[in-house]
């Protein structure tokens, strides 16, 4: 007999419906699964084989043929488990509501003794289950809170094998739909963080920097001695980044659900990434890739930050293939057989020392690298990558007199609102230009029309080319962050001390500046 139950497969951020199709015959004595399945489908017969036996069902002794339509599609991972079983089951009329299963996507890994545990995509599932019209969808309890976040589907929670048998031998009773308040979920942790820029004593430049960063959606890198507060600073960047919008939290959520990175339970994912990996990461982790093509780190940063400490030290390679994503704001993993999109809007924070021993231009201490050290350290930073920095902040030590001080530092909150206030006037100036939303993604056309200066603003730009030596890469953008500063203090117009300040966010542009 031919029963069909339905999967479904992530490629991408997205999902694929899979027909799983179980035909039982009356002869022959092997099991057979077909429609390019990887390693771990085709050993979901053998769970499946030990989960029925082991709750007291019995297994077809005849031939067993499955196919997971569409055929030309590689299926992976052992989510399809669950379905596969209750389709052997149906088709050995095992189970008797048959007509029902058709109404329902049904995914989970089975262990040997019939339980469900957790899979990987179940959001980006929920999504294509509702556009396709089904009408439920039962996945493990550990993923029910994040499928149930998608309205209009029925999403079912179980825990062991059982409840799904009796769920259709029962005419779609026993389970109860989970009910998710999504905007109560997305807000009830959106606000709170556990680290903050008053703990930072002194560093009142550099705060000043990251606020502007945060602002305009600009990249940042952060030059300073050892112990001056790089990684400290960087790592409260998030505290003052915009909220997350619910379009951009399920976006979110959508990658970090792909990648197996939602713990237990979880619902949206309410507050900016930071992510933060260590400097022997392979080009392929950071990127993303691999045979079945999962998300890196630039995309588990989407809508948030990646925070590279100690960048020198990352492979050059490595750093290579962030340029274009970078520009394109997202990544193409290309395939014999298929090329997929993921997502790759972040802001990029790197921080490192000035040389080898950390101490070049140090107030205090002496630099003990040999000549020419210093240029060739910094040489590791290929210049399209710099290019694509818009502010060099340097970073020096903290005087004991700011660290003992008892007097309270500017908070996170105080900072966020006039970031946020900001990001208004940006979202209200590029409201009619698709993809666009802070000063940092303006493209070089746009650059003519909004960042327009004066002939006095004119004559300090290029005297701060001339004298300063900067270089050519450094005008569009000293203009970008000029007109974030002009939009944090609500000028209409580009004045000449934003363009002042923005001018010394330069400093690795200058000539000279390694010795």
């Amino acid at each position: 007999m031919l029963v069909k139950t339905y999967g479904s497969a992530v490629y991408g951020v997205e999902a694929i419906s899979i027909t799983v199709e179980v035909n039982w015959m009356e002869t022959g004595t092997n099991y057979l699964i077909v429609g390019l399945p990887d390693n771990a489908v085709k050993e979901s017969l053998q769970r499946v084989e030990s989960t029925i036996k082991t709750i007291g069902y019995t297994m077809p002794r005849t031939r067993i043929v499955v196919n997971l339509a569409p055929a030309d599609i590689k299926k992976s991972g052992s989510a399809f488990d669950l379905p596969i079983a209750v389709g052997i089951l149906a088709a050995s009329d095992q189970i008797k509501n048959k007509e029902a299963l058709e109404k329902y996507v049904i995914m989970g890994e089975l262990s040997l003794d019939g339980a469900i545990r957790p899979i990987k995509g179940a959001l980006p599932i929920a999504i294509q289950a509702r556009k396709e019209g089904f009408k439920g969808l039962i996945v493990p309890t550990a993923n029910a809170r994040e499928a149930g976040m998608v309205n209009n589907l029925n999403v079912y929670g179980v825990e062991h094998i059982k409840d799904v048998i009796s769920f259709f031998d029962d005419n779609e009773t026993g389970l109860e739909a989970i009910k998710i308040d999504t905007r109560e979920e997305f807000s009830y942790s959106q606000n709170s963080f556990d680290l903050d820029f008053a703990d930072v004593k002194g560093q009142e430049n550099i705060k000043r920097a990251l606020e502007i960063a945060a602002a305009g959606g600009h990249n940042a890198i952060l030059i300073g001695p050892p112990g001056a507060g790089k990684t400290m600073l960087a790592k409260r960047l998030p505290t003052i980044l915009p909220p997350l919008s619910l379009h951009e939290a399920l976006e979110t959520t959508k990658i970090h659900s792909v990648a197996g990175k939602l713990p237990e339970n979880a619902t949206l994912v309410s507050r900016r990434p930071f992510r933060s990996p260590h400097h022997t990461i392979s080009d392929v982790a950071l990127v993303g890739g691999g045979g079945i093509p999962q998300p890196g780190e630039i995309s588990l940063a989407h809508n948030g930050v990646l925070f590279l400490d100690e960048l020198p030290e990352f492979k050059r390679t490595v750093l290579e293939v962030m340029r274009q994503p970078m520009e394109e704001r997202r990544v193409t993993i290309s395939r014999a057989k298929v090329a997929i999109d993921f997502p790759a809007s972040f802001m990029l924070i790197a921080s490192m020392n000035p040389c080898p021993c950390g101490y070049y231009n140090h107030p205090d201490r002496e630099c003990t690298c040999p000549p020419g050290t210093v240029q060739k350290y910094l040489n590791k930073i290929s210049g399209p990558l710099l290019d694509r920095i818009d502010l060099h902040v340097e970073v020096t030590p903290v005087h004991f007199s700011e660290l003992s001080t008892t007097k309270q530092q500017e908070g996170s909150e105080a900072i966020r609102q006039r970031v946020i206030k900001a990001r208004e006037i940006q979202e209200e100036r590029y409201k009619a230009t698709s993809g666009i939303y802070c000063n940092a993604q303006m493209s070089s056309k746009m650059l003519k029309e909004i960042c327009v200066i004066s002939t006095s603003g004119q004559n300090l730009l290029r005297t701060a080319m001339e004298k300063l030596n900067l270089s050519a890469r450094a005008y569009d953008r000293i203009l970008k962050v000029s007109r974030t500063i002009a939009d944090l203090s609500s000028s209409d117009d580009i004045k000449i001390e934003h363009l002042a300040e923005a001018i010394q966010y330069r400093s690795l542009d200058r000539e000279g500046w390694a010795g």
